[in-house]
This record gives structure tokens, C-alpha cells and sequence, in this order.
């Protein structure tokens, strides 16, 4: 994975009113944290971090810190919830050659069989990585799956230097018969009888 190249500079307010100025500025309120040091606080610029976080789990050089620059990985992201903005960022600081546990996508791949329906209980799956070479997603190919195929979490073949954190167990696709209703298929992935699902559906209504 490539690095990303971000320039910060140190913060000397805080709070809720000095936070609205940074972002006004076109900047990102951020705190920089990990390896036993005390928590930096920066700001960044709002444009080239929106576009840098556009990547999963993106590298991250901050310039401007510490001894010049440091490698860093966002950890926690604040939006506004309304316009999406960004409020705020958690970054964690790593180092080459450490490893660091991430979640990454479930990329799929291929046709579902003709009379089939692909249910996806999870879209991503915790992975232990190296923190410069953090796999984009994980790819899944459905194409050769019939109907009542499961596909669990170690069955998902993970890039080379890159180990499961989740549950082997966890489901991650089903495909289902596609005459059986969606609700009654995302009941029956999470364990609850097809049947129950649709008697519950129908006293719904």
C-alpha cells in the first residue's frame, strides 16, 4: 500500500468553539496518538484528508510532527451526520514492520447462480496486518456457488502476510433460493427457522 502524504500543523486550542474555527480555516481538528507518547494535537487540511480516507485503512505520512514526519492510521472518524463533513480524527501512530489489527472490505466477485439471491451478513472482516502493506479488501468470488452455499470466514482466502481476527465461524455470504423473501433469508442467515421469520412477517401486517 501506498503512502499518503499529509501536511499537519500543531494545535494550541481546544474545545467545541476553537474547533469550529479550525474547520472554518478548511481544517480538520486531529489527535495523534500510540507507542507510549503523549496524545499530539494537529490539524489538518479538510480537502486532501477527505480524499486520502476515501482509501480503507489509507497510510497515512503526517508531516510537521515530532522529528519531521510519522506514519500514522485513522482509527476513529467524527462526520457531521447531516452534511458529512469531517468533525474530527483519532490517528494512531505505527511503525514499519509492526502489525496492526484492521477491518477491511469484503469485495464480491462474479454472478450469483441463476434461481439464487447473495445475502451478506458482513461487508467487512477483522484482520491482523502489517501496517505498511494493509490489503485494500479481501476478494470473494461467488460465481461457483449454488444455491444454499455458505461461505464462512476461513473459508475467505487472505492476502499473503495478512491473518483472521474474526470468528472463523462468522458468516460472511449465503446464497439463498431467490423465490424465499428477503427477511425470512437475513432470518435464516442469523440463525432464526425461515418459518418463524415469515409467520412474524405476517403478523406484522
Amino acid at each position: 500500500m501506498s503512502e499518503v502524504r499529509i501536511a499537519a500543523e500543531p494545535r494550541t486550542e481546544f474545545g467545541k468553539g476553537a474547533a469550529r474555527r479550525t474547520r472554518r480555516a478548511g481544517k480538520v481538528p486531529a489527535v495523534l496518538y500510540g507507542h507510549g507518547t503523549d496524545p499530539q494535537h494537529i490539524s489538518l487540511p479538510g480537502h486532501d484528508l477527505m480524499l486520502a480516507l476515501k482509501t480503507p485503512n489509507v497510510l497515512l505520512r503526517v508531516e510537521g510532527v515530532g522529528a519531521g514526519s510519522e506514519l500514522a492510521l485513522p482509527k476513529d472518524v467524527q462526520r457531521d451526520p447531516i452534511k458529512g463533513f469531517l468533525e474530527h480524527v483519532d490517528l494512531l501512530l505505527v511503525k514499519r514492520g509492526e502489525k496492526v489489527g484492521v477491518s477491511i472490505p469484503v469485495q464480491i466477485e462474479g454472478d450469483v447462480v441463476a434461481g439464487g439471491r447473495l445475502v451478506q451478513p458482513e461487508v467487512e472482516i477483522a484482520v491482523e496486518a502489517e501496517a505498511t502493506r494493509i490489503p485494500e479488501s479481501v476478494t470473494l468470488d461467488i460465481s461457483a456457488l449454488e444455491i444454499d452455499s455458505q461461505v464462512l470466514a476461513r473459508d475467505l482466502k487472505l492476502p499473503t502476510g495478512t491473518t483472521l481476527v474474526a470468528d472463523e465461524e462468522l458468516l460472511i455470504v449465503q446464497i439463498v433460493d431467490a423465490s424465499i423473501s428477503a427477511g425470512a433469508a437475513e432470518a435464516e442467515a442469523e440463525g432464526e427457522p425461515a418459518e418463524a421469520a415469515a409467520e412474524g412477517g405476517e403478523q406484522a401486517e
